[in-house]
Formats: structure tokens, C-alpha cells, sequence
């Protein structure tokens, strides 16, 4: 089943009220961001650069990495009264029109 932003974010809060009881301090989860990137950043380095993988690391599942990413991304956004549908949306306007032919004259993307 698809969902939307709006729809993830209300079964974020829904989840952090029914079993995580309450939503750590807007610094913890900037952190608990900080980190889950850092693991999404360890496999990428290792799975797809030039780091050796670690026995270790070989079974880490980078979805997985990436959805806590998300999750602690979305709990940032209530926290915060960020709508991430609404601000995706006009994110996405923006590149839009920025970039409406930066990458197509980009001789590096080539």
C-alpha cells in the first residue's frame, strides 16, 4: 500500500504515542539523525565505494538503514509542525525551476 507524506507522518505520531510514549527532545533526534546516516553512509562507503566490507556489515540491509533514516526524519517534522508533503512538493517546484536546464548544459553529466 502507497502512502503519502501525510500519511507517514500520522503513522509516525500515531506509533510514538501508542508504543514509543513520547517523542525524544528535537536535539536527541537530531542526533539519533546524525547516526542513522552515518550507518547509511557506512554501508554505502563499503558496499559501493573503495572501503573493504567487513564480514560484518554484509548482512546490514541498507532499506533498512535508510527507512530509520526517514523515521527519525518524520519525527523531526511533527515535532517541528513541518508538513513534509507540502514541503517536498514545493522543494520539488523549486529544483524545478532552478535546475530547468542546469544538468541537460552539465558537460560533466555527459
Amino acid at each position: 500500500m502507497e502512502k503519502d507524506l501525510n500519511a507517514l507522518q500520522a503513522q509516525v505520531d500515531d506509533w510514538i504515542k501508542t508504543v514509543g510514549v513520547r517523542y525524544f527532545s528535537e536535539l536527541t533526534n537530531m542526533a539519533m539523525l546524525t547516526e542513522e546516516v552515518g550507518e547509511v553512509a557506512r554501508i554505502i562507503a563499503r558496499r559501493y565505494g573503495e572501503q573493504s566490507e567487513k564480514e560484518s556489515d554484509k548482512a546490514k540491509d541498507l532499506g533498512d538503514e535508510m527507512a530509520d533514516v526517514l523515521f527519525v526524519l518524520i519525527c523531526l517534522a511533527n515535532q517541528t509542525g513541518i508538513n513534509l508533503q507540502e514541503a517536498f512538493e514545493k522543494n520539488m517546484a523549486k529544483k524545478t525551476e532552478r535546475d530547468a536546464t542546469r544538468h541537460l548544459n552539465n558537460d560533466k553529466l555527459k
